[in-house]
């Protein structure tokens, strides 16, 4: 009887197993708020390697590339991603996995930005975010009087706003695209005054602001509104650096503010590399871990009203 007992025992716990890896998640769900999806990128074109891992591209078109970054995120549970670049592709991306693809208006250049567009987007539904906009490419300071109508706009119409603060790739300044770069746009510190023109104003520091730590705690302490995503510091970075980083944050009690982004770009696998970026993180508890791959999201795009 007692070898009968034992047998049933087994099988139960070997059924339980299979239908987990078969139709259950094997991760507590994850919101991803820092992706990107391309037409056609020059990374394609020119074959270049993951940075970190030297792999090489594993997927070089639309189509590879969203079915490689869908995959990744089924991987690891990614409930909700929000993806930004160019609209036309993130509204594809959309209609192919209308659960999961939160979609953003990405920008550099504010000037080709059509206001009347965006409210039209936001209002019947389709856009929830505005960007990431990445002013330092152009070489432009977030207080720039001709961004005062976003921002107003955004405020208005309550809708998250995410800035690319900190830095960018290796030569960046050297590039066709953004020879006006520059690191001291890249200050936290510069958002100030918008932050106290518009107090309503939902705000996403994009990478945490990395690596200018002390004028991010000054933002996060003084504007409790301001978010902060940990997109490519989390993988990029060395463990090491990473870890600092996120730990000097962490101790001085933004860890509800901080939100998980992977910021793959043309290298899908750098999801996982992200998630493992805080999985490996010894000091953060599970509740912290949690807040930061899932609840902090939630809260700030309030995706609990949906």
């Amino acid at each position: 009887m007692r070898e009968q007992i034992l047998t049933l025992i087994l099988l139960a716990i070997t059924a339980s197993a299979t239908h987990a890896q078969n139709n259950e998640p094997s991760r507590p769900p994850i919101i991803d708020v820092h992706m990107h999806v391309y037409a056609k990128d020059e990374r394609w074109t020119h074959k270049v390697p993951n940075p970190v891992t030297g792999q090489p591209l594993s997927a070089n078109t639309e189509q590879t590339h969203m079915q490689a970054t869908l995959a990744e995120m089924k991987k690891y549970n990614i409930v909700k991603a929000v993806v930004s670049n160019e609209y036309e592709v993130s509204l594809r991306w959309k209609a192919a996995s209308p659960d999961r693809i939160l979609v953003s208006y990405s920008f550099n250049d504010p000037s080709s930005v059509n206001l009347a567009f965006l409210r039209k987007e936001i209002v019947a539904g389709r856009l929830m975010a505005l960007g990431e906009i990445g002013l330092q490419y152009a070489g432009i300071n977030p207080n720039d009087p001709k961004l005062e109508p976003l921002f107003a706009l955004a405020e208005e119409l309550d809708i998250p706003i995410a800035i690319h603060m900190g830095l960018g790739p290796p030569g960046t300044p050297y590039q066709s695209c953004c020879p006006n770069f520059r690191t001291t746009l890249g200050n936290p510190q510069l958002l100030e005054p918008l932050l106290v023109k518009h107090p309503k104003l939902r705000l996403n520091i994009m990478h945490a602001g990395y690596p200018y730590l002390q004028e991010m705690n000054a933002i996060l302490y003084m504007y409790p509104q301001v978010y902060a995503d940990l997109g490519v510091i989390d993988w990029i970075l060395s463990r090491e650096d990473f870890h600092e980083y996120l730990r000097a944050l962490v101790r001085a009690g933004y860890g509800k503010r901080l939100m998980f982004g992977s910021d793959q770009m043309v290298w899908p696998e750098a999801i996982g590399m992200a998630v493992e970026g805080i999985e490996s993180a010894a000091f953060l508890t599970e509740e912290q871990k949690r807040d930061i791959f899932h609840d902090n999201a939630v809260r700030f795009f309030r995706l609990d009203k949906q």
